[in-house]
């Protein structure tokens, strides 16, 4: 791996805590839970997009941009980091937002305002890639030089930082005398997959990294990730390639017909924050833990498993949820 020799800015607080969840274990009497706390990456409340944009934020600083473009949801994190960091470093940020402004401006949105983002919603459905180039004309035109951002950073600059992270749990957990059998953790756009995934397999281990999506079905999100981690893989001049069939989403809480639903989610959220005291949220993190239950209680893992639950951060997005969060 030749990581050091990208243009790296340090964002983050690393190493992220790797800490055990003991209460959690008992209360579902399945494997040995822990949980990577990537919610403590630092800026801007953390999460894992801290991580990518390390990576990101230094390349488009290498490459000249004076503004940065970038796109995702109302309450999107990504969107929310991003805004943080080029705040920090001292860019514009453009953030394309998809979906109707809401009468309330909480959560990761209000926090989008406070960075000074410039914010331009856009309906869904539209075609936001042409929307984001063509404000990158527009930026260009006034004489600046912008640098647009994929959804979720989730691509081959942005994957480096779960490389990275690969190499440091297994270093953490090497430290601790533990073996790590899987890694469990949210999936939108594959970019934390995909770094993952080729990390674990450049170091030659066995962990099996387990996405939960939170949208996106599993075999185009599969192809795209497998994609992602390839074009990390080539850019850091790796010899390790990741087919498709080697990502492991499970797809089946998310959609019409989706085994699990909005009360679940509020009841993982509550679980763990009554037994580990640890906060999750209701769009990612939620979603992902609901899944992971899903699947202790499916016998999915043996008991004697590590099983290390990534939290990638989104502690905003539960003051967007206050109605159905709220209660006993």
């Amino acid at each position: 791996m030749q990581i050091g020799k990208l243009p790296r800015i340090r964002l983050a607080n690393l190493p992220t805590p790797l800490e055990e969840m003991p209460r959690l274990s008992k209360v579902l009497g399945g494997p040995r839970l822990w949980i990577k706390r990537d919610d403590y990456t630092g800026l801007a409340l953390g999460g894992n997009k801290v991580r990518k944009l390390e990576f990101v934020m230094a390349d488009a600083i290498n490459k000249g941009a004076n503004v940065v473009i970038t796109t995702g949801d109302v309450q999107s994190n990504h969107a929310r980091a991003t805004a943080a960091a080029a705040s920090k470093l001292g860019v514009k940020a453009v953030l394309v937002l998809y979906g109707e402004e809401p009468k309330e401006c909480d959560g990761n949105l209000l926090l989008d305002h406070i960075f000074g983002a410039d914010i331009r919603f856009v309906p869904d459905g539209v075609d936001v890639p042409a929307i984001m180039r063509d404000i990158a004309k527009e930026l260009e035109s006034e004489g600046h030089t912008p640098y647009t951002i994929p959804s979720g950073a989730s691509y081959p600059v942005g994957a480096v930082g779960y490389v990275n992270a690969a190499l440091e749990m297994l270093e953490q957990a090497n430290d601790m005398g533990m073996e790590i059998n899987y890694v469990v953790h949210a999936v939108g756009s594959g970019g934390t997959q995909a770094g993952l995934v080729l990390g674990n397999k450049a170091l030659n281990t066995k962990v099996r990294v387990v996405g939960i999506s939170v949208g996106p079905r599993r075999d185009p999100l599969a192809k795209r990730t497998a994609e992602i981690a390839n074009g990390t893989s080539k850019m850091l001049s790796m010899d390790t390639t990741v087919n498709p069939d080697e990502i492991l989403i499970m797809d089946d809480y998310v959609g019409e017909e989706h085994v699990t639903s909005a009360r679940e989610v509020v009841n993982a959220i509550r679980l763990v924050a009554r037994t580990e005291g640890i906060l999750l949220d209701p769009e990612y993190t939620g979603v992902a833990m609901a899944g992971l239950i899903d699947l202790i209680k499916k016998g999915h893992f043996e008991t004697q498993n590590n099983v290390v639950f990534i939290h990638t951060g989104g502690t905003p997005i539960i003051f967007a949820h206050k109605k159905e969060l709220k209660g006993t």
